[in-house]
């Protein structure tokens, strides 16, 4: 007669598997998340996801766990670090000459990395109750990751809307393990912000609209990886340089000072990402993008928005005889990229003027007279 399964120690070996696998903690939670409902309902009402229709498609399904994988008792929340030594933040962006990626996007993409290992927890699961359903997310469906976490004890929801953890800052990627086991359940842990409010005042457009909601509309990393059309013009400059995501609310976080360093090899920068000058970057030709993207979360956003965001980033840049002639170059290409290669374009003239520069060399005044009047640049 078989004994009957220990839950209680089977929910401390899942632990210990999720550690060896390079999860840096492990919780669980149950899948009543109806205390998020309206928070969420309110959100969509306001229109703050912008154009990411499918978060309205999908409704409160995000807060139902048990309708993406019926039987459903349990969600196993996990944390791995991804901060890569020698982020090098400050450096990238205070210098608006080169391009800043959010430090996430910097190595492999991480979706195929915690699903895997997502997967591999689940299969040793299985190993000791062969009956186990369990299905793995990482961003891959309709789920409210973060109030999970926040149940399965991970930490806490700061004010940004992110997860914080007082011994690891919020530099780390979330993912889920559904299961049909009734395992016990982690607590959540005190929220630890207190009257801060470093990261609404920090943020660059002002997105961190009230304490725990960001209006996507207005953040960098809607604008630069999920909207799909034009960037609307009063935000580009609040952009800067800031060519995929943006970590500011993060950077100033104080809680940030415990932040760990990943030791995921496949987090580690490429050497194309880490820094790179703006001029390089909108050089690139479309086989280039994909080329050097290729298993990189940045690929997705295609190679035209990817053009578009360091358009912007060079209309940002200070005043450059070289930023014309680049901007120039790629002029014809596409409707959407001509538009902000044009703002792009007549901020680098602003700038000229502003300056009072005087002394340009022949060919270039032909070209920034024949870009002021609308003519062709070969006119």
């Amino acid at each position: 007669m078989s004994q009957p399964l220990d839950l209680t120690q089977l929910a401390l070996n899942i632990k210990q598997w999720g550690t060896t696998l390079g999860f840096q903690h492990v919780g669980i939670a149950d899948t009543d998340l109806s205390a998020s409902e309206p928070a969420l309902q309110a959100w969509l009402e306001k229109q703050y996801h912008g154009e990411m229709a499918w978060m309205a498609r999908h409704g409160m399904m995000r807060a139902r766990p048990h309708e993406l994988l019926p039987g459903t008792l349990r969600v196993i929340s996990v944390r791995m670090n991804y901060l890569p030594a020698g982020a090098a933040f400050a450096s990238t962006l205070n210098n608006p000459r080169l391009g800043y990626v959010s430090r996430y996007a910097l190595g492999r993409d991480y979706h195929k990395l915690l699903r895997n290992r997502l997967k591999k927890l689940g299969e040793m699961i299985q190993t000791h109750c062969a009956a186990l359903n369990f299905r793995p997310f990482v961003d891959s469906a309709p789920l409210l990751e973060r109030p999970l976490a926040e149940k399965a004890g991970l930490g806490w929801t700061g004010k940004h809307s992110l997860i914080l953890s007082r011994d690891a800052g919020s530099f780390f990627f979330l993912g889920e393990l559904l299961i049909d086991l009734p395992l016990p359940v982690d607590g959540p842990v005190e929220e630890q912000c207190g009257r801060c409010v470093a990261c609404m005042t920090t943020c660059p457009t002002g997105a961190i609209v009230e304490p725990y909601v960001v209006d996507a509309r207005r953040c960098i990393s809607y604008l630069t990886i999920e909207l799909d059309g034009s960037i609307p013009e009063a935000l580009r400059p609040l952009i800067g340089n800031r060519i995929y995501g943006c970590d500011d609310c993060q950077l100033i976080c104080p809680w940030n000072r415990f932040s760990q360093l990943t030791d995921e090899d496949d987090f580690a920068p490429r050497k194309a990402l880490h820094a790179p000058p703006l001029t390089e970057l909108f050089a690139w030709s479309e086989a280039t993008f994909l080329k050097v993207t290729e298993g990189s979360a940045i690929r997705r956003i295609g190679h035209l928005r990817w053009s578009r965001n360091i358009a912007v980033a060079l209309g940002n840049a200070p005043w450059d005889e070289k930023y014309i002639h680049a901007l120039s170059a790629r002029l014809g290409e596409h409707e959407l990229l001509d538009e902000h290669i044009h703002w792009a374009i007549a901020q680098q003239i602003a700038k000229r003027d502003a300056c009072a520069i005087e002394v340009q060399p022949a060919k270039t005044r032909r070209l920034i007279r024949a870009v002021e009047k609308g003519l062709p640049r070969d006119a």
